[in-house]
C-alpha cells in the first residue's frame, strides 16, 4: 500500500496496538492536555461564551478525525498528515503538515512537561519536567505495546478525578445553571477565539493516526476509533465545563489559576484540591507520553524521506520502535524544558496543529469513493473551519506560528534548490 516503507535496512516498525489501545492512547492525548490546560485561558477570551466555543472546536474536530480516519485507513503508515499530504497533495504539502506537526508538538511536549512540575513542585519546576521527558522517553524507547498500558492506567485515573470534580460541582447547592448560557460579553470573536484554544484540547486523536503503522488491521481498527475517543472527550470536557461554569461562572474560571481545583475549593470541598493537582500532573504526564509517541514517528516519517537526517529512521532491532527519533526528540523536548516557560505555548500549538490538519482536509477531499471518502461536507468545513479557527487565535500566536511555518517553508526551498 501507498506509503509504507520498504527500504533495506529501515524496517517497518509492529503492529501490537489493538482498538482498546488504540482508543486510550487517543483519550490519554486529548484529556491530558485540554482539560487543565486550555479551559482557562478559553474562558479569558469567551466568558460565559465557553460552551459555544467548545461546540465549535468539537465540531472542526469530528471533521477533522473524519478525514484522518479514512485517509488513515488508507495510509496506515507512521507520519500521520504528513503521509496523507505528500500522498495526496504532493510533497510540500506533506512536508509542511510534518513540519507543523513536529515543531507545534515539541513545544507542547515540554508545555506539558512544565506543567507536571508547576503540580507537583512548583519550586523546582523545571527540574521535574526534564525527569519527566527522560523518564517517559525510557518508556517509549523499550516498546509501544508498554506506553499504551500506562497511558490506560493514566485515563482511569484521570477520569476518576474528573468524575470527581463534576460530582463535586454539580451537587454544589449554589451551583447556578444560568451561568452557562451565553451573557452580553460573550462576542463572536471571543467564542471563535476561544474555540481555536480549545481545539488544542482536541487534537491527541492525530496520534492514533501517526501511530497507523503499529495498529493492527488499520483499516478497520483506526476509523473505529478515533471517533470512539473523540465522543469519549467531548462528553467528558462538556460535563467538566457545565460543571466549572456553574460554580465559577466565565469570568471566575477565566481568572482561576488551577480552575478545577478551585472548583472543588468552591464547592465546599477542599480536601479534594490535593487530589485534584494530583490528577491534572498525572494527566499532563499521560499527554507527554503520548505526544512523545505522536511525534517521534512523524519525525521517522520524515526522517525516511530524507527531509529530517536519515539517521533518525533507525528502527530498534529488539523493541521494533525508532529509537534515533524517540531520543532525539526527548534531548529537544528536555532542553526547551530545562531552559524555558513554555506554558502559555496553546495558541502556538493550536495554529500549527490547525494548519496540519486542514491539509488533511484539503487531502481527504481528493479521495474517491472507491478509496473511502467521506461526504464532502465533512473535508469542505473541517478545511474552512481549521482556517477560521487558526486565524482567530491571539494576533502573537498567529504572527509567530506563521513565521515558523514561513522558516519550513525557506528549509525546502533551499534543500530543493541545493
Amino acid at each position: 500500500m501507498a506509503g509504507t516503507p520498504s527500504r533495506p535496512g529501515q524496517g517497518p516498525l509492529k503492529r501490537r496496538l489493538g482498538p482498546a489501545d488504540a482508543v486510550v492512547i487517543g483519550l490519554g492525548s486529548m484529556i491530558g492536555a485540554g482539560v487543565f490546560a486550555a479551559f482557562a485561558p478559553a474562558a479569558r477570551v469567551a466568558g460565559s461564551g465557553l460552551l459555544l466555543g467548545l461546540g465549535a472546536a468539537a465540531v472542526v474536530a469530528y471533521c477533522n478525525a473524519t478525514s484522518s480516519a479514512r485517509l488513515a485507513a488508507r495510509y496506515p503508515a507512521s507520519g500521520g498528515t504528513y503521509v496523507y499530504g505528500r500522498e495526496r497533495l504532493g510533497e510540500f504539502w506533506g512536508y509542511l503538515a510534518g513540519w507543523a506537526f513536529v515543531v507545534g508538538k515539541i513545544a507542547s511536549c515540554a508545555a506539558m512537561a512544565l506543567t507536571v512540575g508547576s503540580y507537583v513542585w512548583p519550586e523546582q519546576a523545571h527540574a521535574v519536567a526534564v525527569a519527566a521527558v527522560v523518564t517517559l522517553t525510557a518508556v517509549d524507547y523499550v516498546g509501544i505495546h508498554k506506553s499504551a498500558w500506562l497511558t490506560r492506567v493514566i485515563v482511569g485515573v484521570v477520569l476518576a478525578v474528573l468524575a470527581a470534580v463534576v460530582v463535586a460541582g454539580l451537587t454544589y447547592a449554589a451551583a447556578d445553571p444560568a451561568r452557562l448560557g451565553a451573557g452580553a460579553g460573550a462576542t463572536p470573536g471571543g467564542v471563535l477565539r476561544a474555540a481555536g484554544l480549545l481545539f488544542f484540547a482536541f487534537a491527541g486523536y492525530a496520534r492514533i493516526a501517526t501511530l497507523g503503522e503499529e495498529v493492527r488491521d488499520p483499516a478497520r481498527t483506526i476509523p473505529r476509533a478515533i471517533p470512539i475517543a473523540l465522543a469519549v472527550t467531548l462528553v467528558v470536557y462538556a460535563a467538566v465545563a457545565v460543571s466549572a461554569l456553574a460554580v465559577l461562572g466565565g469570568a471566575g474560571l477565566g481568572n482561576a489559576a488551577a480552575p478545577l481545583a478551585a472548583v472543588v475549593r468552591e464547592a465546599g470541598h477542599p480536601g479534594l484540591a490535593p487530589v485534584v493537582r494530583a490528577g491534572a500532573a498525572l494527566a499532563a504526564l499521560g499527554s507527554l507520553l503520548a505526544l512523545i509517541l505522536g511525534v517521534s514517528r512523524t519525525t521517522l516519517a520524515m526522517a525516511r524521506d530524507r527531509h529530517l537526517p536519515h539517521a533518525l529512521a533507525a528502527v530498534h532491532p529488539r523493541f521494533a520502535v525508532p529509537h534515533r527519533a524517540e531520543l532525539a526528540v526527548g534531548a529537544v523536548v528536555a532542553v526547551l524544558a530545562a531552559t524555558a516557560d513554555l506554558r502559555g505555548v496553546i495558541g502556538f500549538s493550536s495554529f500549527g496543529v490547525l494548519v496540519y490538519y486542514a491539509i488533511a482536509n484539503a487531502s481527504a477531499w481528493t479521495l474517491t469513493a472507491a478509496e473511502g471518502r467521506p461526504p464532502r461536507a465533512v473535508p469542505a468545513l473541517g478545511l474552512a473551519g481549521c482556517l477560521i479557527l487558526a486565524f482567530a487565535l491571539p494576533p502573537s500566536s498567529v504572527v509567530s506560528g506563521a513565521a515558523v511555518l514561513a522558516a519550513g517553508a525557506a528549509v525546502y526551498a533551499l534543500r530543493k534548490a541545493a
